[in-house]
């Protein structure tokens, strides 16, 4: 699920991206904007959920290895996944609808590579206080409540590890959070740069550059991350560079 909802993300992004380096003053209507939105927060909140919902099964798998299989069976899975999908178009309906309820000079610039909510907000030509709260609140909801249930998972799974006496399983356990956590660290991390700082500190050129972070060097690194934990890739990566298999 992570890794549809990665792909559509960067598919709402990168095409667009890449036409406009090639064409810099090429034009994107206001549908288009809403439709690009759209798409952005829908998969962006989807990821930030589903994230969420990995550190829960972390916690499930290190803290209560037993129950593994009752906890977090195939309906447990769906729920998770269906939630945060539920969660990203209900949010990113709200979010829309309140920018491109606003009111829009004729001719505007967009100081961004996509179309994102705070440089849309700056080309609005009447009063955005209401936005500005709906997007704070948005915000918190979506990344400063799902950071802290993934802290308090990861409190609990470090103090589980610190209790395995041999230290191969306590590698072990750790090996098994550490793709999780450099992901959740990188994507929480620059999202929360930007929109949680306060508007007096914007910086769109500062944005724009944490942006590419979470929206291309994220997504590319995620198969990376994810794939090397497999033992056959990792062979075959060894063999693909000319040395020895790590199984052999």
């Amino acid at each position: 699920m992570l890794s549809i909802s990665e792909t559509c993300y960067t598919v709402a992004i990168i095409p667009r991206m890449l036409s406009r380096l090639l064409s810099p003053q090429q034009p994107i209507s206001i549908p288009c904007c809403a439709t690009q939105l759209f798409f952005y927060l829908t998969f962006g909140i989807n990821n930030c959920f589903l994230l969420t919902a990995m550190g829960y099964d972390r916690y499930v798998a290190i803290c209560n290895p037993l129950r593994y299989s009752v906890i977090m069976g195939k309906e447990a899975c769906v729920q998770l996944a269906s939630g945060s999908l539920g969660t990203g178009l209900g949010v990113a309906i709200v979010q829309v609808t309140s920018v491109f309820g606003l009111s829009f000079c004729d001719v505007f610039v967009i100081s961004h590579f996509f179309c994102d909510v705070r440089p849309l907000l700056k080309l609005a030509c009447t009063d955005t206080t209401f936005s500005e709260i709906i997007n704070f609140v948005v915000s918190v909801c979506v990344l400063v409540l799902p950071m802290g249930l993934v802290f308090i998972s990861y409190v609990l799974i470090i103090s589980t590890i610190l209790k395995i006496t041999s230290a191969k399983g306590r590698k072990k356990a750790f090996a098994t959070c550490a793709s999780h956590l450099t992901v959740v660290i990188i994507h929480y991390g620059c999202a929360s740069i930007i929109y949680l700082k306060p508007k007096s500190q914007n910086s769109l050129g500062q944005d724009r550059l944490i942006s590419v972070t979470y929206t291309v060097i994220t997504p590319l690194l995620n198969p990376v991350v994810y794939s090397l934990r497999n033992k056959e890739v990792r062979d075959a990566l060894c063999r693909a560079v000319g040395q020895k298999p790590l199984s052999s």
